[in-house]
């Protein structure tokens, strides 16, 4: 993968040209100052005070929060842990976006959301109505340090990068349902593979649609998609609306830290030459157990020989195992 074809993936870079087949965002510009606070780990961790002044969880000891004990203050040495930092600008900036996208959002960094994190948040999902939810998304997940550290560590002709971070609010949708999202597969310009996203679940009604999604996904990038992104390898994800629209997720690079989910790399390799193929979870024998840890699917290594690739084979080994038992008992 070439850096190039990294940077492209960016929100900020892709969603002008098809924000009209997206989901409604708008895109902040992260200051310097917001970047060392996700970064910093030698601190406690403290949310962003409010520009009037307001801890939202409070986590401070002068605030008289009952999550600090007076052994952890003794930890200190005595000192007093320091105020919450405050980023007035960008928080006014941030309540302005929520409110212009309707009141909920979720947050997401260049190329990744906070979804290892949705565990830290009282919904337990994305779902933010104001800076301090988004602050405590962003600040507790690993995949946003991905973004801000690792981003080019898959690059073949990585260099020294200055990247321009953003913060980008997507607008709330409820229609969003794991069923309907999948992951498309570009090569040399060609489309040469769908699967569904959500591998852990077998949703029956996707047999019966199954024809009928590879062809509108099928019209939508021949339409929309083949001829506007530059990469001649990549991926996108795809929802399909209930009023049978198609919306883009998201465009990943090929290969990288990208899954393939229920493909290999090595398979979709193959179809250069005049292949395809749409996969779903056919049955309940067929799903990827397991996998629904607070780790998105997206960073789980599953590369051959890995403890997750090892793990998914004995699966399907004892899939076929089952499959063999029941056409021997009939």
């Amino acid at each position: 993968m070439k850096e190039e074809e990294l940077l492209r993936c960016q929100i900020s870079e892709w969603y002008p040209k098809f924000s009209r087949h997206s989901i409604k965002t708008l895109i902040l510009p992260i200051p310097d100052s917001f970047l060392r606070y996700l970064l910093d780990d030698d601190g406690p961790f403290l949310l962003p005070a409010s520009p009037g002044g307001g801890d939202p969880l409070p986590r401070h000891p002068n605030s008289a929060d009952p999550f600090f004990s007076d052994a952890e203050l003794d930890g200190h040495g005595g000192d007093a842990i320091a105020d919450p930092p405050s980023f007035p600008d960008l928080e006014i900036a941030v309540q302005r976006s929520i409110l212009a996208l309707g009141g909920s959002v979720f947050p997401k960094l260049n190329w990744s959301s906070p979804k290892d994190a949705a565990f830290m948040a009282p919904s337990g999902s994305l779902r933010c109505s104001a800076f301090s939810d988004i602050a405590l998304l962003l600040k507790s997940s690993d995949c946003i340090s991905h973004d801000l550290c690792h981003a080019l560590d898959s690059c073949s002709d990585s260099s020294p990068s200055s990247i321009r971070f953003h913060l980008a609010l997507r607008k709330w949708r409820g229609d969003l349902r794991p069923e309907m999202e999948f992951r498309c597969f570009v090569l040399r310009r060609r489309l040469v593979g769908i699967c569904q996203r959500e591998v852990t679940t077998f949703y029956p009604a996707l047999k019966e649609k199954k024809s009928e999604i590879e062809g509108v996904i099928r019209v939508f990038f021949d339409g929309v998609v083949k001829g506007d992104f530059a990469s001649e390898d990549y991926t996108f994800d795809v929802f399909i609306a209930g009023d049978g629209r198609v919306k883009i997720l998201d465009f990943n690079p090929w290969g990288g830290y990208t899954l393939p989910l229920m493909f290999d790399w090595d398979e979709l390799q193959r179809m250069a030459d005049g292949g395809f193929e749409f996969k779903i979870v056919e049955d309940r024998c067929g799903v990827r157990p397991g996998l629904k840890t607070i780790v998105p699917f997206d960073y789980l290594d599953t590369a051959p020989g890995s403890g997750w690739d090892v793990f998914l084979r004995k699966v399907d080994d004892e899939r076929q195992r089952q499959s063999i038992s029941s056409e021997d008992s009939e």
